[in-house]
């Protein structure tokens, strides 16, 4: 028998309650990312190992177009390997694809799923939780296949890259953060689906996705560091393919701020909640 809500129940908004739910949903959370990553691929004859070729087949494209077409370099002490530049690109992209795609689906998330605000008891607040863990999902996946091209190309892997679990965890919170939030706003305002193109579009420009930050005039190196994109993209890079140390210092500045965001995307998708069912 379906279980019946009231829809205009207060919720709690406390770091304890956002806890508490999510390892009261746990399994909940695991089984539906799972049955979406699966669906993703449903009746395609590869199934789930797209979420491989995807990958393969851009960083390929990505090491003809910029290393062979326009022969391009990463600043100016860079060397001259034909795939440096593309691997560099690569890392750049799958961090701005974490924040971007799950941005893009955050006004949908409440839209797409009425039956769960009107009809039954349903944790509406681990939607975007969900959403994450699909994308972060294919991302993973990414970064196996640029470590992979890096073992191939170089011989080893850089062992700072075990920091890189600990370079995403402040990014993700502040993910969900936004992601609450524009969830909540999607259903109020409409408009914003088509905003938030528009408005990862801009941020993709103004990261250091393309280019280095050093390359940039000094003058405009504090703004695009402001951009909560770019400090996450350096340090993934540092890791990764650098093999330096994470700035500790900025990593806990960030996780701060983060935290302090993903409670506030909390609270504010919890107290506007109870008036999803009266717009829906």
């Amino acid at each position: 028998m379906t279980q019946m809500s009231n829809p205009h129940k207060a919720q709690p908004t406390s770091l304890k309650a956002l806890v508490a739910s999510l390892v009261k949903n746990r399994q909940l959370v695991y089984q539906m990312t799972k049955r979406e990553v699966i669906g993703r691929y449903k009746g395609s004859v590869f199934g789930l190992a797209w979420s491989f070729f995807n990958p393969i087949v851009m960083l390929i494209i990505y090491t003809f177009v910029f290393s062979v077409v326009f022969k391009a370099r990463w600043g100016a002490n860079s060397s001259d390997s034909k795939t440096e530049f593309a691997l560099i690109l690569f890392v750049g992209l799958i961090i701005f694809n974490l924040f971007a795609e799950v941005i893009n689906r955050a006004p949908g998330l409440i839209l797409n799923n009425v039956n769960y605000v009107k009809k039954v008891v349903f944790p509406l607040e681990i939607l975007p939780v969900i959403s994450f863990g699909v994308v972060l999902f294919h991302a993973c996946i990414s970064v196996a296949v640029m470590l992979f091209a890096f073992l191939l190309l170089n011989g080893f892997i850089n062992w700072t890259a075990i920091f890189l679990p600990i370079v995403l965890l402040p990014f993700a919170l502040l993910i969900l953060g936004i992601s609450w939030f524009i969830a909540s706003l999607g259903v109020f305002a409409r408009d914003i689906g088509q905003a938030i193109g528009v408005f990862t579009t801009l941020i993709m420009f103004l990261s250091p996705v393309f280019y280095p930050t050093a390359a940039l005039p000094r003058q405009f190196q504090f703004w695009i560091l402001l951009n909560p994109v770019s400090f996450i993209i350096e340090q993934a890079r540092a890791v990764l393919f650098f093999g330096q140390i994470p700035d500790w210092l900025g990593l806990s500045l960030y996780f701060i701020f983060a935290a302090i965001v993903m409670l506030l995307g909390f609270a504010w998708f919890q107290k506007t909640r109870k008036g999803f069912a009266d717009v829906l």
